[in-house]
């Protein structure tokens, strides 16, 4: 039942998988119907619209393709982008799409001159795109009039965007599809955090707890960059602060990242010496986060020179770490492996982008959008297969801790608790319970030596299990005596049990001594009454056993108070007495 259980919440977790995948595939498909040239100019002082038009159908200003990602300089005053749509045109309803969405502002000129200006944290009455800035072109506006962007400047490296002209249809189509995708995504990633943070109560593990921290991190730096914090979640409250946010989100992320690996790799064990560097990375980072978020500016110029470095040693430290125990035989190890390799080697080719190379590849946005969900759900397998196997571990420790180790039947203090659960339970079932002592098992132990002894056990307690129902308790209660409690059995029935048992211990033909003697077991019953306590029950039953002993061994007696009393018959008659 638990295996197929554990199958089916697989089967679950890679349905979310291969549906995320499916939505990237779509999400990817989408391209623009509108073929565009583009040129590029730093914006100067003094600049106007029309007078960038101008230079740019005099050839003055720098050309680029589009279509491929281009990074803008963040220096000055912005920069001046001027795009061309190429036959085949579009006479109808347009939108000019920029994606990635860039962290600055970036206005649209209409014919007249006014900008709209849209941002990532932009509340503004215009539409906004989802996972990009979208300008509508109406109608009206000829298909090959140029369209004249300005990007502001910024404060920390731009990233590389590309821009697509699709029509009205298009873009709606493009736009559902990506947020359906990105919904998928985000919601796996949180869903799979809340369910770590109760796991994290329930079992408390802090593991589950770091996990949790590290994904809403991720996820929170995935939902800023592509602005779906913003739009359709309309956190009005963030804006302004994504840029401070995101570097900070990025710091923790790492931060729980560490802890998270330290404990679920079990670096302690697999990687001892790499466990301290860990732990100080998350210390680290945590220093970095409370440093870029006070008031004093040379702090926080400091830890934002530090983050950077500090994010790639913490990113190859969380790699050899992990690395080095899956070769020693981590499991878990493996697990974070699995999810975290893809998504690590996504931001890396998105971190190359910065520096223009890969132009072409437009999608890996989404790809790390897409990777992350698929790393909370491996993650969370990892997790799910870790809780499964301290279970076990604990059950097997539990086991060994109620078994006793020679006859692997209830030691004593197991079974005393488990049959003082049945009595407060407060059924009113009939219980007997049965005390066992082996007859002349000293003499067997003199004679023949402990070993021998150790073995008549083993092959008593076997006998007794075989001879008992699966839910009757059994255990040793030491040295060579056990005990039985048989669970809706009346008197009668508990003295055919002990019978039965008396003879399946005789006809093991375990030799005591060279003159013939065989292993035999006294066994004395008592019925629980209302007031019985564990103590009272086996009291009872150990004096019945005694009686047991002294009617001549290999027999089962009741407690005294059960026994019926024996009539006397009156005298006969001899046949000498009579005719006298």
């Amino acid at each position: 039942m638990s295996g197929r259980v554990a199958s089916t919440a697989a089967w679950s977790h890679w349905r979310w998988v291969l549906g995320i995948l499916a939505m990237v595939l779509l999400v990817l498909s989408a391209h623009a119907s509108t073929p565009l040239t583009g040129a590029v100019r730093e914006a100067q002082p003094g600049d106007t619209p029309q007078f960038v038009l101008d230079a740019y159908r005099r050839g003055e200003l720098t050309t680029f393709d589009p279509n491929l990602l281009q990074r803008f300089s963040t220096q000055g005053t912005g920069t001046w982008v001027v795009l061309q749509p190429q036959p085949p045109r579009v006479s109808e309803e347009r939108v000019l799409v920029i994606y990635p969405p860039p962290l600055t502002a970036v206005s649209m000129f209409r014919a007249d001159g006014t900008p709209i200006t849209l941002s990532l944290d932009d509340f503004s009455a215009n539409a906004h795109g989802h996972g990009r800035l979208a300008y509508r072109i109406t109608a009206d506006t000829p298909a090959s009039t140029p369209v004249l962007l300005r990007f502001e400047p910024v404060p920390e490296r731009a990233s590389p965007v590309s821009f697509q002209l699709q029509t009205w249809h298009e873009y709606l189509q493009s736009d559902a599809q990506w947020l359906a995708f990105a919904s998928a995504c985000f919601a796996t990633m949180v869903a799979m955090s809340l369910m770590a943070l109760c796991l994290a109560i329930l079992l408390r593990d802090s593991t589950f707890a770091w996990y949790a921290g590290y994904v809403l991190c991720y996820a929170l730096i995935l939902g800023i960059q592509t602005g779906y914090v913003f739009h359709p979640l309309e956190m009005r409250w963030l804006a302004g602060s994504a840029t401070l946010l995101s570097a900070s989100a990025m710091a923790m992320s790492l931060a729980f990242a560490a802890m998270f690996v330290a404990h679920f790799c079990e670096l302690p064990r697999y990687a001892p010496s790499l466990h301290a560097p860990t732990i100080a990375l998350a210390v680290g980072m945590l220093l970095v986060v409370l440093l870029r978020n006070c008031q004093i500016s040379v702090l926080q110029q400091t830890a934002q020179v530090l983050i950077g470095p500090l994010l790639v040693f913490g990113t190859l430290l969380l790699l050899g770490a992990a690395v080095a125990a899956a070769i020693r035989g981590s499991r878990p190890a493996g697990f974070f492996l699995a999810g975290w390799t893809p998504l690590l080697a996504l931001t890396a080719l998105s971190s190359s982008q910065v520096n223009g190379t890969l132009p072409d590849v437009t999608w890996l946005s989404d790809a790390c959008l897409a990777a992350g969900a698929f790393e909370a759900i491996v993650l969370s397998l990892g997790l799910a297969d870790r809780a499964l196997s301290m279970r076990r571990d604990r059950d097997l420790v539990q086991g060994l801790a109620d078994h006793d180790a020679l006859t692997s039947v209830l030691n004593r203090r197991a079974w005393s608790e488990a049959v003082g659960k049945v009595l407060a339970s407060g059924g009113t079932q009939p219980i007997a319970l049965l005390f066992l002592d082996l007859d002349h098992f000293k003499i067997l132990n003199d004679r023949q030596g402990h070993a021998a002894g150790d073995r008549a056990l083993v092959a008593v307690s076997g006998a007794l299990r075989n001879e008992l129902r699966p839910h009757d308790l059994l255990g040793r209660y030491g040295g060579e005596e056990f005990v039985a409690m048989l669970y809706g059995v009346e008197k009668n029935q508990a003295m055919q049990v002990a019978t039965r048992l008396c003879r399946r211990v005789h006809r093991l033909d375990i030799p005591v001594n060279n003159e013939g003697l065989l292993l035999t077991i006294s066994i004395g019953i008592a019925m629980r009454a209302l007031e019985d306590t564990v103590d009272s029950l086996v009291e009872r039953s150990d004096l019945a056993m005694y009686r047991a002993k002294l009617a001549g061994r290999n027999r089962a007696r009741l407690d005294e108070k059960l026994e019926t009393p024996v009539r006397r018959a009156w005298p006969r008659a001899v046949d000498g007495d009579k005719g006298g």
